[in-house]
């Protein structure tokens, strides 16, 4: 049985009003905004039952418009980043909002993680829905996309669909930062992946290839505290994980991508998704961001799992995955949030 609650609304500094709503099926509990599709807080009971919210956020509608992070939005119309904010089809070039060192990152500056969706209610979760114009940050066709959260015992789905008017790449993904024992950091959270392959990227993020990750520092095959990977000059000159994992499947099916936990919590959350990649970031860039009660985040604070098409995957047909939709095709996204407890 799901319960809903209607919370106090908030003030939109643009203008208008943020709605908010928690859903809560007793063993898990969420609140969401449509402001951005915000997952504001996701409680998860720990080893002794206790629940507690597990991911990062903010208090009031201007703090997480003054930030970047992305903090636990829905992001489009493309995840992650494309080569020089460019894009190209049938021999015309489209030119997308630069936000990044010269690329288009998560959608460009007013990407999904910023508008406000419809809000409604399902009978076990809530829908999301908006409307993106053509030549909204420069992408092509009007783009209509549908976001539902939904909890069912231990599990949080998120199912994203979307549609074009015009031929057009779409990547979306869900952007929380999961700490899962409300440390300060994630340093001794727990990370497996059942993928060996990862991207590899330029100085900047844009992929390059793809690298087997057996044997090296990113083999999580067996899982490794995320403080091994820390601090390590290696790995993005020390910043931590901000790598794509790639599926090893070709059919638009969930696939198993890990297990994250944290052994003084018990929690334990493990992903599966029909997307072909998930970038994994350990949240170097938190740094300063401001978060509940107005403190300052710290670098590492939260780790983010972002099922996803393949960054660049519009201008690299030979990557795994191809985001580009068609008028009259559906995107469509699932992923599955398993959270478990261990004694």
């Amino acid at each position: 049985m799901i319960r809903f609650s209607a919370l106090d609304s908030w003030e939109d500094p643009r203008g208008g009003q943020i709605e908010r709503i928690r859903i809560d099926n007793g063993i898990l509990a969420l609140e969401v905004l449509s402001l951005g599709g915000i997952i504001r807080s996701l409680w998860a009971p720990d080893r002794h039952g206790e629940r507690t919210n597990i991911v990062l956020g903010c208090d009031s509608a201007a703090d997480y418009l003054a930030q970047d992070a992305c903090l636990g939005a829905a992001v489009g119309r493309y995840a992650n980043r494309i080569k020089q904010g460019q894009i190209n089809c049938r021999g015309k070039t489209f030119s997308l909002d630069k936000n990044f060192n010269g690329h288009c990152l998560h959608g460009g500056r007013e990407g999904f993680h910023r508008r406000l969706w419809q809000l409604g209610t399902l009978p076990d979760g809530v829908r999301l829905s908006l409307i993106s114009p053509d030549g909204d940050m420069g992408f092509p066709g009007e783009c209509r996309v549908q976001l539902d959260y939904r909890l069912a015992g231990n599990n949080l789905f998120v199912e994203f669909m979307a549609s074009s008017s015009q031929d057009c790449p779409v990547s979306l993904t869900q952007h929380s930062y999961f700490n899962l024992d409300g440390r300060a950091d994630i340093a001794e959270h727990q990370l497996q992946l059942d993928s060996n392959k990862t991207l590899a990227t330029d100085s900047e993020g844009i992929p390059c290839g793809i690298v087997d990750t057996q044997g090296s520092m990113l083999d999580l095959s067996q899982g490794k505290a995320l403080k091994t990977l820390l601090g390590q000059p290696e790995l993005a000159g020390g910043q931590g994980l901000d790598h794509c994992f790639i599926s090893r499947q070709q059919k638009d099916e969930l696939w198993r991508v890990g297990r994250l936990s944290a052994p003084l919590s018990g929690r334990g959350l493990t992903l599966y998704t029909n997307q072909p990649g998930v970038q994994l970031y350990t949240g170097a860039g938190l740094e300063g961001v401001k978060g509940r009660k107005g403190q300052a985040m710290k670098a590492w604070q939260g780790v983010c799992l972002e099922p996803q098409m393949l960054p660049d995957g519009a201008n690299q047909p030979q990557l795994h995955g191809d985001p580009w939709i068609t008028p009259g095709q559906v995107y469509h996204h699932l992923s599955r949030y398993e959270f478990d407890t261990q004694a």
